[in-house]
């Protein structure tokens, strides 16, 4: 079955099955409620949909000018090693592009730099600035 992409917030049971995929939850606890305001407050969101199910996101959290994440590349596990994450990054780097923003940051999965360094991603040297805090 062919692959399709949209941009717009996918349904937020959808995207809650697809999140849990992740094992990221065991960790956060978000409830579908949750994952849904934070997915409808993106800039921008790449969405795949293999028929009716979705099985693969990718989204921007922006200001629209410089402020650039990109969060939440997911694709199911079964759908995965068939280019749809390359795809769903290609057009969020494209949308950066297009209005004209000029860096993006993102956080990589464990084991998944390999994938981003394909498209032109560093990774950040291990004295560099940058901090994180989880509440």
């Amino acid at each position: 079955m062919a692959i399709r992409y949209e941009n717009f917030s996918p349904d937020k049971k959808a995207f809650f099955e697809l999140f849990e995929t992740t094992g990221w939850n065991v960790k956060y606890g978000f409830t579908a409620d949750e994952l849904a305001k934070a997915v409808n407050n993106s800039y921008f969101i790449v969405c795949a949909y293999s028929g009716l199910k979705l099985i693969g996101t990718g989204r921007i959290i922006s200001d629209g000018v410089y402020q650039t994440l990109i969060g939440d590349m997911i694709v199911h596990p079964d759908y995965q090693q068939q280019g749809i994450g390359s795809e769903i990054l290609t057009e969020l780097i494209e949308k950066c592009r297009q209005d004209g923003m000029k860096q993006i940051h993102l956080t990589s999965a464990k084991g998944k730099m390999d994938f981003y360094k394909k498209f032109g991603f560093e990774a950040r040297p291990a004295d560099a600035a940058g901090m994180q805090k989880y509440l």
